[in-house]
């Protein structure tokens, strides 16, 4: 009498399936290990394998290519003003090693603004119309300078990398018969690789975290954030993600790659106190950046 196998494939392909599957997660986590930094200002856990230097070179590169193409605005009232809000984050924001740059795109519906590696900044003329004030305007320039600063154009890069190793080896074990596709992907998931909804969330809201500390230190008061941000959403801040909606914010949050109106909101309410303790307005509008981070504290660090 013959014993009955308890699995239909040879025990050799077993063998190939957990030594495979094994050696993909073991570069996974071994990139992981050697990539894993915290985080400045909330000291998460982050993954970065390219060097700040490389970064900075890509960011620089990056903001060359877009001047070459983009159409500046030349009114010197935008410009000065563009230039006045950043210079006034740049002066808090701790990083001497980059030369700061500002420029205005004229381009009234990009509604968007941006900061690269090495202190490269860009405002569309589109967003003007929703920030109203210089305040406003240090909301949404704080916000992307604190992208840069937290490296998370690196951090997605890095990513992105272990996504590549751990798909290729999945593919090809696939394709080989070595490993069932449903088991490699549901490693991948487990690991978190592929998964960057959650993550991308986690970085704008890294972002709106940090950027109401720059824009507290260099002068400008936190609670305006949250009326841009109510501007942000064309909403009645009472009705926000009931009986009104942007198109966008109609995408259920565990879809999208950034926070719900409402969530980004009631977040940022949050943090406003431990935010105003940065905050020291400069007197007659002169701005000195020793006054604004004369009394230093520390932030609750998000989770």
């Amino acid at each position: 009498m013959t014993r009955k196998k308890l699995f239909p494939w040879p025990a050799g392909r077993v063998r190939l399936n957990v030594r495979m599957l094994a050696g993909i997660l073991g570069v996974v986590a071994c990139l992981s290990i050697l990539g894993c930094i915290r985080a400045p200002g909330t000291a998460r856990d982050q993954i970065i394998f390219i060097s700040e230097e490389k970064e900075i070179a890509l960011g620089v590169s990056a903001f060359r290519d877009v001047l070459r193409q983009a159409r500046l605005n030349a009114n010197p009232e935008i410009n000065e003003m563009v230039n006045r809000v950043g210079q006034r984050i740049a002066a808090v924001a701790n990083k001497p090693e980059y030369h700061w740059e500002f420029a205005v795109i004229q381009d009234d519906e990009q509604i968007n603004a941006f900061a690269l590696p090495g202190g490269k900044v860009a405002v569309f003329t589109g967003i003007l119309k929703l920030t109203k004030t210089e305040a406003g305007l240090a909301t949404v320039m704080a916000h992307e300078v604190a992208h840069a600063l937290q490296r998370h154009g690196a951090e997605r890069m890095s990513r992105g990398i272990l996504d590549q190793i751990a798909q290729v080896g999945a593919i090809a074990g696939a394709a080989s018969g070595a490993i069932d596709p449903q088991l490699a992907m549901g490693a991948m998931s487990a690991y978190g690789v592929g998964v960057t909804l959650p993550h991308n969330r986690r970085q704008e809201s890294e972002a709106d975290f940090i950027g109401l500390k720059l824009m507290a230190q260099a002068g400008y008061d936190p609670r305006e954030a949250i009326g841009f941000w109510e501007r942000m959403s064309g909403c009645p801040k009472q009705m926000i993600g009931r009986f009104c909606f942007r198109s966008q914010s109609a995408i259920p949050e565990f879809l999208s790659t950034h926070p719900s109106d409402v969530t980004r909101i009631q977040q940022i309410e949050g943090w406003i106190e431990d935010a105003l303790k940065f905050y020291h307005p400069p007197e007659q509008d002169e701005f000195t950046p020793t006054k604004a981070m004369a009394k230093p504290q520390s932030l609750s660090i998000i989770h």
